[in-house]
């Protein structure tokens, strides 16, 4: 059994918030899980070419929106899954912090940091 607490794992700022990686690929558990902190009025343009992703909104409010333009409403108690290693804008309101449980299959390793590439989208 694992058990941990949020204050006892290891935390990774990206940029525009926090990861705070609750399960990760030396668990052993095949997925990882992290409590994800997005700062109030910022705008993270993402990409997961290794992982698929779902997040789970647990406070705050935002958006996410598909390379194509399509846009989707973040609110707690919403779920959005990226299935096919979809290219997005994450955006959260201004008024607060937007937070997010997030499940990434494979497993993260724990040090991965999102990372600019040619075409401007942050990824791991």
């Amino acid at each position: 059994m694992i058990i941990r607490d949020l204050e006892s794992v290891k935390t990774v700022e990206w940029g525009n918030g926090l990861s705070r990686r609750l399960l990760l690929e030396s668990d052993g558990m095949g997925y990882s899980v992290t409590d994800t902190t997005v700062r109030a009025g910022t705008k993270s343009r993402l990409e997961y070419r290794s992982h698929l992703e779902a997040c789970y909104c647990i406070e705050g409010s935002g958006e996410v929106v598909s390379a194509s333009g399509d846009s989707y409403p973040i609110t707690p108690g919403r779920l959005y899954a990226l299935d096919q290693h979809e290219a997005h804008y994450l955006i959260a309101s201004p008024d607060a912090d937007l937070r997010l449980v997030c499940v990434f299959s494979p497993a993260l390793t724990g040090d991965e940091q999102h990372d600019d590439d040619a075409d401007g989208f942050s990824q791991y």
